[in-house]
């Protein structure tokens, strides 16, 4: 199910008090939506849907392939919100129907017309119950009865695709769903395998989970597919809580009338993030600075290759947030202190006053850069003498005048896994403490009825059949049913057994 307005009644996220380090996570998810996600722990009414939902308001629209409604008797595109910027993503329907409409279906010409339309970024709600076929996709009954085919019928992760994918109650939701949904979102396709379907489709969202602890723990190696791991639970003093009070009365009054207030902040934040998302793929690291990140990995102790694949791309989305096309050493220390810190097997302690907040917005173009500190050292004065060897290599001229380009590249002169150097913030969810004390998520309800409890999804009988799945049966039986009509005319739905 997608939202539709989500961003005219959602909270703005700038009115939201406290959560530096929630919000700063989740605008460098909305930076590069491909780092991995972010999942927020917390307990009953912490605000984990409000930042979720908050952070949607603030992402650009985007431009999607405007194809109409499909020819009759022609399947659609397997894909949704197709990025008309992209022809890789493009399957055979899409190219068929953008030849129809006389437009280029090979996407080589970049001067063609391609018929497209703007609308906003997809935000899509995961529910608790959901079944595997409305997740990834399934047969469409009604299309493929028509036309002799399966026809693919999108399911959420379709239509997540360049949005928002919010899974809310981590902890409650399927295991089999789980790992279908990160293997897609990690990958960025979604291949389908099923009832006479092959085919795949991109699914490139921003991945947003959030879970009650109380009602039972998340498994560490689901939290290890994730990017960012927070904890959504503040001590608040006294105004703070009043703050929080009167925004959420103000804005159950008139969501109209509060938002207004926080328009200029909430325009500036989506400003840097618009900002952000064109610089990152300029912004570069270096190999120094990868083998600091490396460094630190190994310092904790951390298993796998995630936690440095992960910190290199939030390192490029924080320089990108900053307005820099260069990796330095702030950026390297927030990559450690968000996905190297909670992963790693001994932390330093705690430190409640050193909060992260997001950076600075990168100020406007055409002005200054701020002047150097006092106590920097000057270059030296050239010589008079120099003056007639200046004139005569202007290769060395050159050279001076591009001294960023001999600079080393800037990396923390102490490790943050150290027990002497700066602490971790508290705001991090820590790997190891977010095992129950029971030592797991606890067991699941068992039906050992074959006729009792709720239908979890089509199987192949063991032994006699009993009961009949009678939708994955139609669905099997209805790529089938042209040519069996051709022999037995006088019926309408023809099922056998091997559907």
């Amino acid at each position: 199910m997608v939202a539709s307005g989500v961003a005219a009644r959602s909270f703005p996220l700038a009115a939201i008090t406290g959560h530096g380090t929630l919000k700063l996570a989740l605008l460098l998810a909305a930076v590069d939506p491909g780092l991995g996600g972010v999942v927020i722990a917390g307990g009953r009414g912490t605000g984990k849907s409000v930042l979720a939902r908050g952070l949607h308001a603030l992402l650009p629209p985007i431009d999607v392939l405007d194809l109409g409604p499909a020819s009759p008797g022609q399947p659609g595109p397997a894909a949704l919100n197709i990025d008309p910027q992209r022809p890789a993503d493009w399957d055979d329907s899409t190219r068929r129907r953008l030849s129809e409409l006389g437009a280029d279906p090979t996407g080589n010409d970049p001067s063609a017309l391609r018929p497209t339309k703007v609308i906003p970024a997809p935000f899509v709600q995961v529910p608790l119950g959901i079944t595997e076929d409305r997740l990834v996709g399934s047969v469409d009954v009604t299309a493929s009865l028509a036309s002799g085919q399966a026809v693919f019928q999108p399911g959420l992760l379709a239509e997540a695709h360049r949005g928002v994918l919010y899974v809310d109650e981590l902890n409650l939701l399927d295991d089999n769903i789980t790992n279908l949904l990160l293997a897609a979102v990690g990958s960025g396709d979604n291949r389908i395998e099923r009832e006479g379907l092959s085919l795949s489709h991109p699914c490139r969202c921003l991945l947003i989970a959030t879970y009650n602890p109380e009602e039972g723990a998340v498994r560490d190696h689901l939290l290890d597919r994730f990017a960012i791991c927070l904890s959504a639970n503040q001590v608040l003093e006294l105004d703070q809580r009043v703050e929080i009070t009167r925004s959420a009365m103000g804005h159950a009054e008139s969501s109209e009338a509060f938002g207004a207030r926080w328009q200029e902040e909430t325009d500036a934040l989506a400003t840097q993030l618009l900002l952000a998302r064109q610089w990152l793929p300029d912004v570069q690291i270096s190999r120094e600075q990868i083998a600091y990140l490396v460094t630190e990995a190994l310092r904790g102790g951390v298993e796998g290759h995630r936690s440095e694949l992960y910190a290199v791309r939030v390192a490029r989305a924080h320089a990108a947030l900053s307005g820099r096309d260069q990796v330095e050493a702030d950026d390297l220390q927030v990559a450690v202190r968000l996905v190297i810190a909670p992963r790693a097997l001994q932390m330093p302690p705690p430190d409640p006053d050193q909060p992260m907040e997001p950076p600075p917005p990168p100020p406007p173009q055409g002005e200054q850069p701020p002047e150097p500190p006092e106590n920097e050292q000057e270059p030296d004065e050239p010589d008079d003498n120099q003056d007639d060897n200046d004139d005569d290599d202007p290769e060395d001229d050159q050279d001076d005048d591009t001294p960023e380009d001999q600079a080393p590249p800037q990396v923390p002169e102490e490790f943050l896994l150290d027990p002497e150097a700066t602490a971790i913030d508290p705001d991090l969810l820590l790997f190891g403490a977010t095992k129950a004390k029971s030592g797991g998520s606890g067991s699941r309800a068992v039906v050992f009825s074959d006729s009792r409890g709720r239908y979890v999804k089509p199987m192949l009988p063991r032994g006699p059949v009993k009961r009949i799945a009678v939708d994955a049966t139609l669905r099997a039986a209805a790529p089938y049913q042209k040519s069996r009509r051709e022999r037995e005319p006088h019926r309408k739905v023809i099922v056998e057994d091997g559907d």
